[in-house]
């Protein structure tokens, strides 16, 4: 049986909002002005400590993180909704395939989310943060969801926004593609094949398995 793994931001959710809140509020809770909405996009999809880091933070960036751990568990719910299409894609996805979530998102948290949504129930695996060493684009994150459900790359694809999803297919060698977003604007020099939403996505490896 096929293999679908998703990537959370801007492939099934859009969790902007909270984000962009999530950063403005630790940077003022530390005293420090808050980066420009763009330059947080940008950034998005990387563990939270790079973000930190490369907005500017060089010391303390833990006590950071977890304070905006802490803003982004009370907010996350109610500024976070699904993306267009996504529950269909979903669904869709069920019927064919087993389904896993990979995300530089801390777990715990994804799942609350996902189950607030009533779609956790779709996913066999769920491979966040701190599940992994190495975040992606390292290919652990993917091998290891691959892992927990007894699979092979051979039968695996990865959806995602960013080129960091890209990449992470790539080394582990299964087949990545692209959904448009906001968030990458260079996913079109890293992905072989874009789809405009994740429903599309879906439909292409349908028929993909099926002409097999």
């Amino acid at each position: 049986m096929r293999v679908i793994l998703f990537d959370l931001d801007g492939t099934l959710i859009d969790s902007t909002e909270a984000i962009l809140y999530g950063f403005r509020k630790t940077f003022e809770k530390f005293g420090k002005k808050p980066p420009k909405d763009e330059d947080v996009k940008k950034l998005i999809g990387l563990p939270l400590d790079i973000m930190f880091s490369n907005l500017g933070i060089e010391k303390k960036v833990e006590e950071f993180v977890q304070t905006y751990k802490s803003i982004y568990k009370v907010i996350s719910k109610d500024m976070t909704v699904l993306l267009p299409n996504a529950k269909e894609a979903i669904l869709l996805a069920k019927s064919f395939a087993r389904l896993g979530i990979v995300t530089t998102k801390t777990g715990i948290y994804s799942k609350e989310l996902l189950a607030y949504f009533g779609i956790m129930k779709y996913f066999d695996v769920l491979i966040g943060r701190e599940d992994v060493t190495n975040p992606k684009p390292h290919p652990e994150p993917i091998l290891k969801a691959i892992y927990r459900l007894k699979a092979n790359k051979e039968s695996t694809f990865m959806i995602g926004d960013t080129c960091l999803d890209m990449i992470s297919a790539k080394e582990a060698g299964v087949i990545g593609i692209g959904v448009e977003f906001e968030y990458d604007k260079k996913l079109h020099e890293c992905a072989k094949i874009v789809k405009k939403d994740v429903l599309e996505a879906v439909k292409f490896i349908n028929a993909f398995s099926n002409s097999k």
